[in-house]
This record gives structure tokens, sequence and C-alpha cells, in this order.
């Protein structure tokens, strides 16, 4: 990738940064001005030389005008040349610094976006605790189900992040929920979200699916409900609804032609700024997710592709936050300029 000038094609860039390429790229069309009024004066100088020679001791003085002439022009070639290579390496810097940014902006999201999970993984812990939550499965009172209902009905609606909630009793029977009433009733005792929670005792959360029970692209959260004794006696889980992840891709800082993904531990886009590709666009072939797969946190790579343009990838891989500790997603932000060769 050798003498590439960078020009902007979006918004992507800051406006330092886009007057700096244009300031550039006006820079280099002045040494090309510059470097073809070299080349005529060294013409000049050589044609003066051939006619002081021709003219003998007359034009003794006139050889020494073109010397000083062609002194001139190799002056101004040389400089030339070094202007040339101080502006590609201007450029080159400032196709550095867009790399970095663009890993800056994806550092950003995967934090803001744990972050958010981090909360959710709270909120399922906190509510499986909940008296009306216990007593639902262990009381006989004849008002408990409803009880638990109105609690569950309650927190999405202070909670307008979810989709619903579930209450399992210990053999994975549905026994409340907070939207789906229909749902009541129903066997979740072969599902993962069950399942795992179940089995380990702790907290599951899953990669984002589909949930067919709440029409929409969820995460899981479960965690055990357990007695004053710490047995087991059912399972709270939530329906997170993806929809919120947006509002932080979308608050993303990058350009309208910019791209912005994130990919699971297997590379399927699980989220992108248009939405499409979900579950179904695989990218796990591009370098910037190979790296990140093999244990790099954060990071860029440059392509040049063949309609003549640089698509730089900054990337960031989930770190968790605090006890929480992430899903080993990566956010990767694409930027995208025109290139010539100078």
């Amino acid at each position: 990738m050798n003498k590439i000038l960078i020009s902007q094609q979006d918004n992507g860039l800051s406006d330092l940064l886009s007057r700096l390429t244009k300031g550039t790229d006006n820079l280099k069309k002045a040494l090309l001005s510059i470097n073809k009024v070299s080349k005529q004066t060294n013409l000049l100088s050589i044609n003066s030389s051939i006619e002081a020679a021709r003219a003998g001791e007359v034009g003794r003085g006139f050889r020494i005008v073109a010397e000083e002439i062609k002194k001139l022009a190799d002056t101004s070639a040389i400089a030339t040349q070094e202007s040339s290579k101080l502006i590609e390496e201007i450029h080159q810097t400032s196709l550095e610094v867009v790399a970095v940014r663009t890993e800056d902006v994806a550092y950003d999201t995967i934090d803001k976006v744990e972050r958010n999970l981090f909360e959710r993984n709270c909120d399922v812990q906190a509510w499986a605790t909940f008296e009306e939550i216990r007593k639902c499965l262990q009381d006989n009172a004849p008002n408990r189900f409803e009880k638990a209902t109105a609690l569950m009905k309650n927190i999405i609606h202070i909670y307008e992040v979810y989709r619903d909630l579930y209450l399992t009793d210990c053999n994975g029977k549905i026994v409340a929920a907070g939207i789906n009433q229909s749902l009541i009733g129903s066997d979740a005792s072969s599902e993962k979200w069950f399942v795992e929670p179940m089995k380990s005792g702790n907290v599951y959360g899953s990669d984002l699916f589909y949930c067919n029970r709440s029409k929409g692209y969820s995460l899981a959260y479960s965690c055990p409900v357990k007695d004053w004794n710490g047995n087991i006696i059912g399972i709270f889980s939530t329906r997170f609804n993806w929809d919120y992840i947006y509002d932080i891709l979308d608050s993303a800082r990058i350009g309208r032609e910019s791209n912005l993904y994130m990919v699971n531990r297997k590379g399927l886009i699980i989220a992108s700024k248009d939405r499409s590709g979900i579950l179904q666009r695989d990218l796990s072939s591009l370098e910037a997710v190979r790296r990140s797969f093999q244990g790099e946190e954060q990071g860029h790579t440059l392509e040049a592709n063949q309609f003549g343009k640089i698509l730089i990838f900054g990337f960031a891989r989930s770190r968790g936050y605090n006890s929480y500790l992430g899903k080993d997603w990566t956010v990767v932000v694409e930027e995208e300029f025109v290139h010539r060769k100078g």
C-alpha cells in the first residue's frame, strides 16, 4: 500500500482531519506544478549551455548563467522530492489517526453494551429474591400467582427494556409471566435458559436469539430462585429487548457511509448499523474478527479493495464489566475512503 493519498468520502473524519486531507491534496497539486517548472527550467539550462558552447568565448558569460539555472533546477527537483515524501507521510499519519479512531469507537461501543448487559445480569439476580416470587413457588395461598404476575407486570412497566418475564417451578413449568399469560402452564424443562441455571445454581445469560414467545430478538437472563435454606425452587428468567442496544449503536460517532457491526463468538452479526444480516451474515473471515478471536482485545486493519478504496476496520473485544464476564463478542467499525496513487 505505497503512496496512498486519502480523501474523505463522508463525515467519518473530524473537521480537522478533513481540512488536513484537502490541504495535503492541494499541496500535492502545487508540487506537481513546481516539478513541471523545474523540468522546464532544466531543459532551458541544457539549451542555454548548447548555445553558449556554439558562441565560444563570446558566450562564456551566458554559459555561467546556464550553469546557475541548472543548479536552481536541480535544487528545486530535490526540494520537490523531499516535499512529496513529507506529504505522503502526512497522509499515512492521517490514515493511522483515523484507524486509531475506529478502534476507540469500537471500544466505546462494546464497553457501553457490556455495562448495559451487566445491569441486566444484576436485575434478574435481584428479582429472583423478591418475596412475592419466592412465595409464589413455596406458599399455598390462593392468590400467590396473581401477586407474582402483578409484580412482574409492574417490573416490565418500570423497566421498559424487557419483552417479558417468566417464572417456572423446579420442574420447568411456567407458573407466571409478565406479559404473555397464555404461556402459563407450558413446559420449559428442556430449554437451555431453564436447564443451565438449574444445573449450575448460578445466573445464566444466553447469546442473542429470536424469541418466538416474545416475538423479537432477545437475550435470556435466568437466575435460580432459592428458598431460605438455599434450595432451588424455580427459575426466574427475563427477555431483554435487543432493540434497545441500537440506542448505543446509533450514538456511535461514525460517518453516514460507515458501518458498525457486533458479532458473536461464532462471527455471526448480532447487531449492525443498518439492522441487516442479524444471525445470518458471517464476518469470521475478516482479519479484524480473526485477530479478535485470537485474543487481541483491540486493534485495526487496513485493506485496499478493487474499487480504489481503503477499508479501515477498527475492532474491540468484550472484556466484561465488574463481575460480569462478557460474552466474547466483538464490535467492528468500518470506515471507507477513496485513495489515489501519487
